[in-house]
């Protein structure tokens, strides 16, 4: 099958997975540590996304954490989002919570995504939703290994929820699409690459996406930085915006 016979979702998990494979071929090469590595990783992983991308969509722009930014993209519906490595310190610490993301937005929304953790040999994908699991009595809240949010951990002691310390961006969503977890609030700064693939594989499995204020995540802009993010159940939502709020008091 050709890249022009892909729909948009099937490209996007193609790739995503392709872009994996490689990256593990060079760490597995044994060769690179630490911040070489995932230096390494993303330039290759990029090159290939970048280069297939433009190949199997001409028409469409492309925004990706590693290529200078082509304001050009403002102009277009169609802009294909892109993280070679989503969590590069994970990835060169050759642990498994790091991710490959590739995402579309059209006209600003977080529609088509794949996201895939090559550590777990998983590839999520916005076309092939599968039942979330139901949430324990205890939620359960993914939060920065590194660098938690006060403000996650302040929803975190009000909901009497777990927090499960977790790399990347795209392994803490996608651990609540996977039912691992229930609530991903970030207030720490993302960009846009960092949630629109997750946000649109995490929206077609029914789950909730929004800033933490509520409104609607926008993609396609011209400051690319995303200050917040709230990936949940639709049923926690309300009860997590909710407590935020009255935290921030």
């Amino acid at each position: 099958m050709t890249d022009k016979a892909l729909t948009d979702a099937a490209l996007a998990a193609h790739l995503a997975e392709a872009a994996g494979r490689l990256l593990l071929c060079v760490r597995d090469c044994d060769v690179l540590r630490d911040k070489a590595l995932g230096s390494a990783g993303d330039a290759t992983a990029n090159q290939f996304l970048c280069h297939a991308l433009r190949a199997a969509r001409p028409a469409d722009a492309l925004l990706s954490e590693e290529e200078k930014d082509n304001l050009d993209r403002l102009t277009h519906a169609r802009v294909w989002i892109v993280d070679p490595v989503d969590g590069t310190r994970e990835y060169g610490e050759a642990r498994a919570d790091w991710a490959v993301h590739v995402g579309l937005a059209i006209d600003g929304v977080a529609t088509v995504g794949a996201v895939a953790l090559p550590g777990a040999g998983l590839v999520l994908r916005s076309d092939q939703p599968t039942p979330v699991p139901p949430a324990p009595a205890r939620l359960r809240m993914v939060v920065s290994r590194t660098r938690p949010a006060k403000e996650a951990l302040a929803v975190a002691q009000a909901l009497d929820a777990e927090l499960l310390p977790m790399g990347s961006a795209g392994a803490k969503a996608m651990a609540v699409v996977l039912g691992q977890a229930d609530i991903y609030l970030h207030t720490g700064g993302q960009y846009e690459w960092d949630s629109c693939a997750p946000v649109a594989v995490a929206l077609a499995h029914g789950l909730h996406a929004s800033r933490v204020d509520g409104s609607a995540l926008v993609y396609n802009r011209r400051d690319t930085y995303m200050p917040d993010l709230l990936i949940c159940r639709k049923e926690h939502a309300a009860l997590v915006l909710e407590t935020l709020a009255q935290a921030a008091l």
